[in-house]
């Protein structure tokens, strides 16, 4: 099973097994293999121009037939599947598409070219945001500017924004808008970097990023850059001394060692079974996730492949320094690139392992993500069930099990945000989805100091002198493949009717005094209509299910989908531009019908993308979702007012959906949990 973790810590290692056996059919593509693709895409004939930026490398997965035939093969050899990358890369002004085999690295082969010719384009790279935000610095009319707010240049920096898409262009005639992006500049001095408190506010720079050169230039309004003093977070800068509260330090024990055994990047840990992989456009990938079932003697399938698909960030403030930030980070940036180093012992536990990832920079090379991804086992006091009998004659009977679980976790940082991902199985069988906020807010200046000088709507809080926090939304879409017990499901709502009990058992009343009750209703989604949900509404249970498998009783076996904490839905007007981009923001759920090329909830080019190609429009064709190959798109809306909590730096907030057994076993899987070893070590460490 897994090690039991209780209050003090000593050194454990997962069984990490280390030998290079052929790559798992959905392993992240290898240094050697994107190497391979830089190699392909360089020597192509069907890409003349240069250069040749890379804005996208990732696995080009096999079918999924294919890779669920790989997983779960019974005949003990699995099958050698191809490995292929997908590319999207710029050159000559034209954004191209391309399909790389990789099979042989060494011979490495373009299979197909397509050059995009609709609405939208792809993230910025690494390489263009730096350049892009090096060009102020030659441009006269900024430099005047920068005297003019009475500041030095050598304090300035300044950062690429996407610049959304207010009209024009789209649909499927070649778009007449350039690559467009703004610039927006900030202060930071040694005496604080928190750059984000200190906006430039007023100064707004357009570039064209296929020129590299700025095409617009605005500076309407001068207001105060506000102080650095209180806005740092540094330790050194904080403290010492500090006076925060003191916390005693948390260590772990694992007196019969670590549960988790990590082959390749197959995890396996008590009844769990799953594939970590990574996507520089989404980062961790759940895939192939089963539950070993005691009863039945078997692994069971549970979801194919699960990951974020996009952060959706609008904010509220209609002027003309901050109506265009409507930020979709994983298609505009990369939430894949934005996974930044964990710090052990901070980020995660002592007890953690550590993954690392490759994606590539925009020259096509290969770019190490180190420690990216950790796992731990984690026990935090949580009860897994529990029962005292105190009603029988003879000593009290309590029997009580703890509840351990493991975590695959991801941090990343988009910008001023950070996004804290993590992934938690359950040994009852559930998944549980954790999205944690931190990381600083977007703070525009003011010539406020004091609440009781504003007049009019600020679009924020007032939290310092000549500092607000602007008011905005968070909306993070999960793409979840569901496979309950095979892949054939339906998606059912339990709804929950009030009754009156009308005192007559033929209509379903019963003869008593009675005059009440509620029951289950339970519909069953037809089409993709039929599977678009604001969970805010009448109260249902949410189900996936097999027809196919049942009980021995007769239920279908299913998980059902938990909602908890942000269930927010989008606020804005559906003929706002940012809403018709995301318009799948009014409601947090929707079943489609599995599809491989719909894997990004904005669509492949987010940037300056127009909503023709999102989530909402594919759900158009409203298909057919009963017992189908279907997908659940789960989004955790967050609408944030700030407070002055939330500064310099905002304690992190968290909300979690779960998905969960739903009479997908006989009975509770952990009637047989072995009880925790009342001998296992209870000390305390004294530093």
């Amino acid at each position: 099973m897994f090690g039991l973790v209780l209050g003090v810590l000593f050194a454990t290692t997962a069984t990490v097994v280390s030998s290079s056996p052929p790559p798992h059919p959905l392993d992240p593509l290898s240094p050697v293999e994107l190497t391979a693709v830089r190699s392909a895409v360089l020597a192509s004939p069907l890409v003349p121009d240069r250069p040749i930026n890379f804005h996208y490398v990732g696995l080009d997965e096999p079918d999924k037939g294919d890779v669920l035939s790989h997983a779960y093969s019974s005949h003990g050899r699995q099958p050698t599947l191809p490995r292929r990358a997908f590319v999207v890369a710029r050159a000559g002004g034209q954004t191209h598409e391309l399909r790389v085999d990789v099979s042989n690295a060494s011979a490495a082969t373009v299979l197909s070219h397509n050059v995009h010719h609709g609405a939208g384009f792809p993230r910025f790279t690494v390489d263009e945001q730096v350049a892009a935000a090096l060009l102020p610095y030659k441009y006269p009319p900024f430099l005047e500017s920068v005297r003019r707010h009475g500041l030095d240049v050598g304090d300035v920096t300044c950062g690429l924004f996407p610049s959304g898409w207010f009209g024009g262009g789209g649909g499927t005639a070649k778009p007449t808008r350039a690559r467009l992006a703004k610039l927006q500049c900030f202060v930071t001095t040694a005496a604080s970097v928190n750059l984000d408190a200190r906006p430039v506010e007023g100064i707004t720079l357009v570039v064209d990023l296929d020129k590299m050169a700025i095409v617009g230039y605005k500076d309407r309004v001068v207001v105060p850059v506000p102080q650095a003093e209180g806005t740092d977070y540094r330790a050194e800068t904080v403290g010492p001394p500090f006076n925060g509260p003191a916390v005693a330090p948390g260590v772990v024990v694992q007196p019969h060692g670590t549960g988790v055994h990590i082959d390749g990047r197959i995890v396996r840990w008590a009844n769990w079974e799953f594939h970590v992989g990574f996507d520089m456009r989404s980062s961790t990938i759940i895939s192939l996730a089963s539950v070993h079932d005691a009863d039945a003697g078997r692994r069971r399938q549970v979801l194919y492949r699960g990951f974020v698909s996009e952060i959706f960030v609008p904010y509220m403030d209609p002027e003309e320094e901050w109506y265009f930030h409507t930020f979709m980070d994983a298609g505009e940036y990369g939430i894949g690139v934005s996974s930044l180093p964990l710090q052990p012992g901070s980020d995660c536990p002592a007890n953690a392992v550590f993954m690392d990832a490759y994606h590539t920079g925009a020259d096509g090379k290969p770019v190490k993500a180190k420690n990216v991804i950790c796992v731990f086992e984690r026990y935090a006091g949580e009860v897994a069930w529990r029962h005292t009998e105190a009603t029988l004659p003879g000593p009290m009977i309590t029997e009580v099990r703890p509840d351990v679980t493991l975590v695959v976790r991801t941090v990343v940082s988009a910008g001023n945000y950070d996004y804290i991902f993590d992934w938690e199985f359950k040994t009852v069988g559930s998944i549980k989805c954790v999205v944690s906020l931190s990381g600083i807010l977007e703070m525009k200046a003011t010539s406020y100091t004091h609440v009781d000088q504003i007049k009019e709507d600020t679009h924020g809080t007032l939290l310092a002198a000549n500092t607000v926090g602007v008011y905005h939304d968070h909306f993070i879409t999960y793409h979840l493949d569901l496979d309950v017990d095979g892949t054939n499901n339906s998606f059912l709502k339990n709804t929950i009717n009030r009754m009156r009990n009308t005192g007559n058992p033929a209509t379903g009343g019963a003869n008593t005094p009675r005059k009440s009750y509620w029951t289950v209703n339970r519909e069953v989604a037809e089409r993709e209509e039929d599977g678009q949900i604001n969970v805010n509404g009448a109260p249902a249970e949410l189900l996936f299910v097999n027809p196919g498998k049942t009980t021995k009783v007769g239920n279908e076996v299913g998980y059902r989908l938990i909602p908890a904490g942000a269930t927010a839905t989008s606020l804005l007007s559906d003929d706002d531009y940012p809403q018709r981009r995301a318009s799948y923001t009014k409601k947090q759920v929707w079943v489609t019908p599995y599809n491989k090329s719909e894997k990004w909830v904005t669509g492949l080019y987010a940037e300056q993308s127009t909503g023709d190609d999102n989530l909402a429009a594919w759900s158009r064709k409203n298909r057919s979702i009963k017992d189908k190959d279907i997908v659940l798109w789960y989004t955790v809306g967050l609408h944030h007012i700030p407070y002055q909590e939330d500064f310099p730096v905002m304690p992190t907030v968290s909300s979690t959906f779960e998905l969960r057994p739903s009479n997908f076993f006989e009975r509770n899987p952990l009637i047989r949990m072995r009880p925790p070893n009342a001998n296992s070590p209870n000390c305390s460490c004294h530093v």
